[in-house]
């Protein structure tokens, strides 16, 4: 994780499982009767479920690695991209409220980053995070990120909400 300042709005950009606020990250949690192992893994299950895959949602469930589920996750039948769309956000909000609320030390990192941005700088995912690593010059301008940030934004709403209720 890195900070910059972009005039008043401050980054903190985050990439890779070795950061909290990564959907890979491993944090056990229990939502909808289940236990999971990351965000990452909730998010693949919620998809699976989406689109009433039950034969790979249960293999998302037995999967270890993150990088194992979001491979089942690419292969759901009855796929749906604008059902997917629409829903996703919510999905990974359920998550990660799941994964930060259930651990408290979660919890407190990700409510010490209050007033910030959280961006996701993975070069590679223009939809979750915004298509450039922390070390490309166009990261400290949102003019010129090459993706959405959704789960920066994702994760910015529900600390928001998670400090409202403090």
């Amino acid at each position: 994780m890195s900070r910059s300042s972009s005039q008043s709005e401050r980054f903190l950009f985050f990439y890779r499982d070795a950061s909290p606020f990564s959907q890979w990250y491993p944090a056990s949690f229990e939502l909808e009767g289940q236990q999971f192992t990351s965000a990452e893994q909730y998010m693949m299950y919620g998809k699976a479920q989406l689109f009433g895959d039950r034969d790979i949602a249960a293999r998302i469930l037995q999967a270890d690695h993150p990088r194992q589920q979001k491979a089942l996750g690419r292969q759901i039948q009855r796929f749906d991209d604008e059902l997917w769309n629409r829903e996703a956000k919510n999905i990974v909000y359920r998550g990660n409220h799941a994964k930060f609320t259930q651990n408290p030390e979660l919890l407190l990192v990700l409510l010490a980053t209050a007033g910030q941005t959280l961006v996701e700088a993975s070069p590679s995912d223009r939809i979750w995070g915004i298509g450039l690593s922390e070390d490309d010059p166009r990261i400290h301008q949102r003019a010129t990120w090459r993706g959405t940030n959704w789960l920066g934004e994702v994760l910015i709403q529900l600390r928001e909400d998670l400090l409202s209720q403090v």
